[in-house]
């Protein structure tokens, strides 16, 4: 019998490693990413009061098409970024969530960039 890697613990622990080094105030909120099979989805985080000050996804009634490429993604960071300079967030602290910076992921956060925020 084959012994197969858990991936989901694996980015579990990649994940809890990248958390206890990334933390979001108020000034500087954390640009939390999370990637599912269909959909991605973002949202800056308080960590100081544990509130979230704004978000974007794939699963929004105004977004059309696939939400699982990078196109979209790039879309979603670029959302993101519009609604956070509308709140006067400039500068962020990126969190990938376990993911490898790579992908969608990548594509989220240069999507972020030309967006405005700074990273």
């Amino acid at each position: 019998m084959v012994n197969r890697p858990d991936t989901k613990q694996a980015r579990a622990r990649r994940h809890k490693r990248v958390r206890g080094k990334v933390y979001g105030t108020a000034e500087c909120p954390r640009l939390s990413v999370f990637r599912s099979l269909k959909n991605i989805y973002a949202q800056l985080i308080d960590d100081d009061k544990g509130v979230t000050l704004c978000a974007a996804s794939t699963v929004e009634k105004d977004f059309d098409g696939y939400g699982g490429n990078k196109d979209a993604a790039n879309r979603v960071g670029k959302l993101i970024a519009e609604r956070a300079l509308a709140k006067g967030i400039k500068t962020v602290v990126f969190d990938r969530g376990g993911n490898i910076y790579h992908g969608r992921v990548q594509s989220l956060a240069e999507g972020a960039r030309e967006g405005g925020l700074d990273f």
